[in-house]
């Protein structure tokens, strides 16, 4: 190999190094700063994933365990716990489901929809924050270039 192409390799190697830490260092700050920004309510961001995907207007029947894990990318086993004391806390429901009397379905309960409503304004206070310098055009980019990621770590 040359040195050119050897120099390539290692800025091309630095570069993916640099980009992987700031995507972790910034879904740490998602956690910490987005908890923080519903923190009154008592909901983590995990909780927060999980009631923005049942709030979803195609899914007010509810959801499969299997489907919402496929959805959020997180395994059964993980969201299993979560589902667990978002019942508890009465913000979820299991119920039959009305295609498959065999299966179940989680969806929001009344409590959970009126959990919801609350937390918008301040879940959008907190994007509007974090994407301030951000054009619309930049944020379009975004999407784009995290799905391509997201489409390409899923093949692995």
């Amino acid at each position: 190999m040359s040195d050119l192409s050897t120099e390539k390799n290692h800025a091309i190697n630095e570069i993916n190094n640099r980009l992987f830490f700031r995507l972790f260092q910034v879904a740490n700050t998602l956690h910490t700063k987005g908890t923080q920004a519903v923190e009154e309510f008592s909901v983590t961001t995990q909780q927060w994933s999980v009631l923005g995907a049942l709030s979803r207007s195609q899914v007010t029947d509810g959801m499969s365990i299997g489907d919402l894990s496929r959805y959020l990318l997180v395994s059964r086993q993980n969201l299993t716990g979560l589902l667990s004391r978002l019942e508890r806390d009465g913000l979820i429901e299991r119920v039959t489901s009305e295609d498959d009397r065999r299966s179940r379905k989680v969806r929001l309960s009344a409590q959970g929809q009126a959990l919801w409503s609350k937390l918008q304004d301040p879940i959008h206070s907190f994007y509007d924050q974090a994407l301030k310098d951000l054009s619309f055009d930049d944020r379009l980019a975004f999407i784009h270039y995290f799905t391509k990621l997201q489409t390409n770590m899923s093949k692995l």
